[in-house]
């Protein structure tokens, strides 16, 4: 955000039961939070760019680009998963009602246990603080519905409806989402173009970021073909 803000106007938006966001509803799904990007826009009074997501963002990212095209100029995926099943074991577990209210009810445990798990998901010694700070403004049934409906999610047959440049950034020892998540982007949409990380994990922009920058920066300034 530091980086890009200094050449573009940046926002950076919480989904619904995450960060400084509400957390006071009955649906947390994937469909929501594309709606939410459009509201976005809608209120702020923006009416085309560029989106950039993260992980499930890239995934809603994608979505919009799907639902709303008129909306989006350019999309750009990090780590994100094109279909659901994708997502490793644990996380897919964590989407079951069970198991993840039996991890807030544990919050304590749970929170030390990704601490020490969080070294081995990225290399950047800030991370851990990072996460911990994240999972303390989530709510269970936000982290349970948002990842249960992330698991039933699959983008593959609509992607050619992809019209706009598209950019996949994927870190090769990801351990959150498949590393090969790439390979059906770059089959189902014409316009997409694959940037690889090989010495990456979920956090590509946390463990090489001034590489990251540069590239996401070099594919924002490009022209758009009219």
């Amino acid at each position: 955000m530091a980086y890009l803000g200094a050449f573009y106007r940046t926002y950076a938006l919480d989904f619904w039961g995450f960060g400084e966001s509400g957390k006071k509803r009955e649906t947390y799904a994937v469909s929501d939070f594309v709606s939410l990007v459009n509201q976005f826009m809608e209120q702020l009074g923006i009416v085309h760019a560029p989106l950039v997501g993260h992980s499930m963002g890239g995934t809603v990212s994608l979505s919009v680009a799907i639902r709303y095209p008129e909306r989006v100029s350019k999309v750009v995926v990090v780590g994100s998963p094109i279909m659901g099943s994708s997502l490793a074991p644990l996380l897919k577990l964590a989407g079951y009602r069970g198991i993840a209210f039996m991890l807030f009810n544990m919050m304590g445990p749970f929170r030390a246990g990704m601490r020490v798990y969080s070294r081995v998901i990225c290399r950047d010694p800030r991370f851990p603080e990072m996460m911990d700070r994240d999972l303390s403004r989530t709510t269970v049934e936000s982290f349970l519905r948002s990842i249960a409906s992330l698991r039933r999610t699959d983008l593959t047959p609509m992607l050619n409806q992809v019209q706009v440049p598209a950019l996949g950034m994927y870190g090769a020892t990801d351990k959150i989402v498949d590393p090969l998540q790439w390979q059906p982007m770059q089959k189902g949409i014409s316009n997409a173009r694959i940037e690889h990380f090989p010495t990456c994990g979920h956090f590509p922009m946390l463990e090489e970021p001034t590489d990251f920058s540069q590239k996401l920066k070099a594919f924002l300034d490009e022209e758009t073909p009219s």
